[in-house]
């Protein structure tokens, strides 16, 4: 008796590596104790939020007593916060944003299955560079849609423009550049998210149709060396960026997010008012209202950003004494590090031996690695460093 669909068969059967290391989780933690854990599969940020979140939050229960105080409200979410936070992306972004050209979501996953619904046709096809997030091919595919994944350079992970090239066809309707990247934390530059303009500009009069390219960008915050960050919305004539405040405020699971359409795009009325109504009928109807009553009052506080710096050189420093290769990454708060030995399965298990929780590269779409997320105290951080050495010495043995 098959109680779901085909595809649901096949979606459940994709996101099995990332389930089984949950399951392996509990099952550690219940035989070893917690403290003997280390787990650094899940991209759950630890950071309590800034200070001023319990302050908004202090304010809305104050005002809870008050009619529609925690009601309804417009599908695009309150229009005070539209226009505070399209004053906040304008200089974010470098282009003029107004309340009118983004709405609230919930969160940045609830924004991409929103524009996806609202663009994409069944048989269409959604780019993304490889390694990506596990989730893109289901949110494309919710709607009949297809991820294609382009390969990147080698070892860094830059952008390959000769590969989307080739990849591009009449099916083509959009692109996600993920950046900072998860799991990589590669942050693309200017000059190859240039290139890639033309090859797309090339492409859409080549088709007559647009292919819009999503900003996917919930780690912008997340950025530890000062690199740039290329605003999509100045460098792509069809364009959107879609973000969130759960790494930059802790909220993640407060679910408030956003998207923001280039102002100038031919059509962004139209589009805009098909984004609010999916909005609508895929059931978010809105993002939380205390969600955005809280980043009202807290747009423009942050976690503290020299915590994840100390942790990213922590576990840079026990991936080097454990002879690991990795490019240390700029952004997001992953490592994406080489498996050090042919044998991908030997490693997993003897790492899953020591309690040292990763997840396999092949979740993302590129064998040969693993994602590590550093979003654990440091302290957790360093006490795997001699259960890691010991699981490649095993592995290598």
């Amino acid at each position: 008796m098959q109680l779901v669909t085909q595809e649901m068969e096949k979606f459940l059967g994709n996101s099995s590596a990332i389930r089984k290391m949950f399951e392996a989780g509990i099952e550690l933690r219940k035989r070893y104790g917690a403290d003997h854990v280390f787990d650094f599969s899940l991209g759950n940020p630890d950071l309590p939020p800034p200070p001023e979140v319990a302050v908004a939050l202090r304010g809305a229960a104050a005002r809870a007593g008050e009619p529609f105080s925690i009601g309804y409200m417009p599908n695009a979410g309150y229009p005070a916060l539209r226009e505070k936070l399209a004053e906040k992306l304008s200089l974010e972004q470098g282009v003029s944003l107004t309340g009118k050209n983004l709405l609230l979501t919930c969160g940045a996953a609830g924004g991409l299955n929103v524009f996806f619904r609202a663009v994409l046709s069944c048989g269409e096809e959604v780019l993304s560079p490889s390694p990506y997030f596990v989730e893109y091919g289901f949110y494309a595919g919710h709607t009949g849609g297809k991820l294609i994944p382009v390969p990147t350079h080698k070892d860094t992970f830059a952008l390959d423009i000769e590969a989307f090239a080739a990849a591009i066809n009449e099916r083509t309707r959009a692109v996600i550049i993920n950046s900072p990247n998860n799991p990589t934390g590669v942050i693309y530059s200017r000059q190859e998210l240039t290139l890639l303009a033309k090859v797309l500009s090339d492409a859409e009069d080549r088709y007559g149709k647009p292919i819009f390219v999503l900003a996917d960008e919930p780690y912008r915050c997340l950025n530890f060396d000062g690199t740039e960050i290329p605003s999509l919305l100045t460098i792509f004539r069809h364009s959107a960026v879609i973000g969130s405040f759960s790494k930059s405020l802790s909220l993640a699971g407060e679910r408030i997010g956003y998207i923001a359409l280039r102002p100038d795009m031919e059509g962004s009325e139209q589009l805009m008012n098909a984004l609010i109504l999916c909005n609508r009928i895929l059931g978010f109807v809105n993002a939380p209202a205390l969600a955005q009553q809280i980043l009202m009052e807290c747009m423009d506080s942050q976690i503290d950003l020299d915590i994840y710096r100390r942790r990213r050189a922590a576990m840079a420093e026990i991936l080097t004494a454990a002879g690991i290769e990795f490019q240390m990454p700029r952004g997001a708060f992953y490592f994406f590090p080489k498996v050090p030995v042919a044998d991908e399965k030997k490693f997993f298990d003897a790492m899953t031996e020591e309690c040292v929780l990763v997840v396999p590269g092949g979740a993302f779409g590129l064998p040969g690695h693993f994602r590590m997320a550093f979003c654990v105290d440091e302290k957790v951080i360093r006490s795997a460093g001699p259960g890691i050495l010991r699981a490649v010495t095993r592995a290598t043995a």
